[in-house]
């Protein structure tokens, strides 16, 4: 009498073509970069626009801390929201009336990979200005960051924050000329928290309600991380280097929370073809 001798099942292992692959990635980053250069307006806007914040402190006197905090600020809130924001919903958008993103799907490269590479040269572009400020804004007087890798974090939160706010205001917009209505909100949104947040005249109950707005929370952040001012309405550094840390707790989380939102939002709802 013989046993039945039972085989161990296996599951296979997914094919190369539906890994992420990082090779495709590249390809794809550096196909969306040579557009964005190509686009000279858009180009213009992703690194000339935000670096006009420092204009403020041209008229301002040298190391005058509140006005550093309102000019760097603006900075990395610009560079959020067009290089990122704006760049991103755009050209996906157009990709998608286009039938570009439909064909990509049908071959090897994933989901992921399309949104990693749309918004990646955006990304770059807002790191690279964010980098450039703090050269810039220390020959316009302003003290360097008091904590470098905390307005980092900040800066990179910060655009993956306006990526997925791009994804998910992508996925109610009609067409590419509707982008420039659909934008509006969230655009208005982004510019009304800091200046809000300024306002002293404001109960404590709007102000908590402000914080909870992305332009806000990144002006705070900038704030913490690089002047090491505690609150909204203080005009010189407290904050030590470990303090600034769990400071910026609170707007960290306020950034994640919206990207972590718009991204669920998003994948409820991307489409990647043109409505019939």
């Amino acid at each position: 009498m013989s046993a039945a001798t039972a085989t161990p099942s296996t599951t296979a292992a997914p094919a190369a073509a539906d890994r992420f692959s990082v090779r495709r990635l590249v390809h794809l980053t550096r196909w969306n970069l040579v557009l964005l250069a190509r686009n000279r307006l858009a180009l213009v806007y992703g690194t000339v626009l935000p670096l006009a914040g420092l204009l403020l402190l041209l008229p301002g006197e040298r190391g005058d801390i509140a006005l550093g905090a309102s000019g760097i600020g603006g900075v990395v809130l610009t560079a959020g929201l067009f290089p990122v924001f704006y760049n991103v919903l755009s050209q996906f958008v157009n990709r998608r009336d286009e039938l570009v993103l439909k064909r990509m799907r049908t071959g090897e490269v994933r989901d992921s990979e399309l949104l990693v590479g749309i918004a990646l040269p955006g990304v770059l572009c807002a790191l690279a200005v964010c980098a450039v400020t703090v050269p810039a804004a220390s020959a316009l007087g302003q003290p360097l960051p008091l904590n470098a890798a905390l307005f980092a974090v900040g800066a990179l939160v910060s655009a993956a924050m306006f990526a997925g706010l791009a994804y998910w205001t992508a996925a109610w917009t009609r067409s590419a000329e509707a982008a420039q209505l659909t934008s509006m909100p969230v655009i208005i949104l982004a510019i009304a928290g800091p200046i809000l947040a300024s306002l002293t005249s404001l109960s404590e109950t709007v102000q908590d309600l402000v914080s909870y707005t992305p332009g806000a929370a990144i002006s705070e952040l900038v704030r913490v991380g690089w002047f090491g001012l505690d609150g909204t309405g203080a005009t010189e550094s407290t904050l030590s280097f470990s303090e600034t840390w769990s400071q910026a707790a609170g707007p960290l989380a306020v950034m994640v929370a919206w990207t972590v939102l718009a991204l669920a939002l998003a994948s409820r709802s991307m489409r990647w073809e043109p409505r019939s």
